[in-house]
């Protein structure tokens, strides 16, 4: 009897953790399915591609003042209560943008879309860690990064097909109802796990030295926040301007933008399932060091006049960049459990939606100033070297910690 209950337990998580899943699947699907629309946006309000960069990273400055706040109140009121409100604002921003009349109003219903994304955002990786065991770390942010890859390869098609034949307008309705959807699969069928509201589960146990310090007061947490912020620049802000340099360069339509853009997520689902594996069972500094690696040669073929190369080089940047950046969240899950993981996910998001900010607005300018899109591509490169460098480091400090 008691076999028994120890395995129906250990079965327990699985509803709550695909009804996550799906509830990624519904809020990735508008986040970053929606670039291939993105010319057709800027043509509609006259936008610069400085304005657009804005337009785009907005999403890092939001989550620069949110993301600490989401964690906050998924803290307080759990995260089941703030991620269904915060997937169902979502839906309302796309639906309001798709009726938007003037620029300044499709900022505000940008912002209000994007807002209500840190939340859900946060909220998710709050679910994920509160309910997958702690052997399955790596493996259940691999099926994360998995279903958000997923998103964007159903996303960036559907959004383009709609917007050909009823205008970008009903391409983002679409997107809000595909959020609401997701809005109501969560109030339906996630439970909080026991320990979700402070109480430690018993697949929840820590042995880390750290104990019970807070988030805030961690230095290993904000050196990860750094981590996960170059490395999600790299992917978020190539996916936003992929569409412009595939049509300005090789006279694409917003489907064959699409198409690109499908590839690289496409081949992150199977990177993040794969890296995930890496990670519950080999060293994982050295995992998440070769895909910020590749991210290195990649970024610099971008350059090239090629358009297969292009392409091949585009889809290496965003599925490398991806997995990269689920396993980063999948470390951090590892750092704090039961109350502090909200705080940790939001402390992380901060550092995404700083990087999520300068990334966009870097590339922008850089296109604005040079009229090219190859100064923003080595810039890129730059920073996945940094990257690369920083993990080194806290390898190093991780084996002379545990040594």
């Amino acid at each position: 009897m008691k076999a028994e209950g120890l395995h129906n337990t250990d079965r327990s998580w699985i509803v709550p953790f695909l009804a996550t899943l799906f509830g990624m699947l519904t809020l990735q699907m508008s986040n970053l399915g929606f670039s291939p629309l993105l010319p057709e946006i800027q043509k509609e309000f006259s936008m610069s591609h400085t304005q657009i960069g804005f337009f785009t990273g907005m999403y890092g400055l939001l989550a620069l003042v949110l993301s600490v706040p989401a964690g906050l109140m998924a803290n307080r009121y759990g995260e089941k209560r703030v991620l269904v409100l915060a997937l169902f604002l979502v839906g309302i921003g796309l639906f309001m943008l798709g009726r938007a009349s003037g620029f300044y109003s499709a900022f505000a219903c940008r912002a209000l879309w994007i807002g209500a994304y840190r939340f859900a955002f946060v909220c998710v990786l709050t679910a994920i860690a509160l309910t997958a065991p702690p052997s399955l770390k790596g493996s259940s942010m691999g099926f994360l990064g998995s279903v958000s890859s997923l998103a964007t390869v159903i996303g960036a098609p559907f959004g383009s097909k709609i917007g050909e034949h009823f205008g970008w307008r009903m391409g983002m309705t679409a997107y809000a109802g595909a959020a609401i959807l997701g809005s109501l699969a969560i109030w339906a069928f996630y439970r909080q796990q026991l320990g979700a509201r402070g109480q430690v589960q018993p697949h929840q146990v820590s042995s880390s030295r750290d104990g019970g310090r807070s988030a805030f007061r961690l230095p290993v947490v904000w050196a990860l926040t750094v981590l996960v912020g170059m490395v999600g620049m790299a992917s978020y802000s190539v996916t936003f301007f992929v569409p412009s340099a595939a049509t300005t360069i090789f006279k694409m339509d917003a489907m064959g933008a699409s198409l690109v853009i499908s590839t690289g997520y496409i081949g992150a689902i199977f990177l993040n399932l794969l890296s995930g594996y890496l990670m519950d069972h080999y060293n994982k500094w050295i995992v998440l060091s070769s895909l910020v690696a590749l991210l290195i040669p990649a970024s610099l073929a971008m350059t090239s006049g090629s358009e297969l190369v292009f392409r091949i080089a585009t889809a290496v940047v965003l599925a490398g960049g991806f997995a990269a950046t689920n396993q980063v969240y999948g470390l951090a899950g590892s750092v704090l459990k039961g109350r502090e993981i909200g705080n940790v996910m939001g402390v992380l998001s901060l550092g995404a939606g700083i990087c999520g900010y300068v990334g966009p607005q870097m590339l922008g300018l850089l296109r604005d100033r040079t009229k090219g899109f190859s100064a923003g591509w080595y810039m890129m490169a730059g920073i996945a070297l940094l990257i690369l460098v920083e993990l080194l480091l806290l390898k190093r400090h991780s084996e002379k910690k545990q040594g």
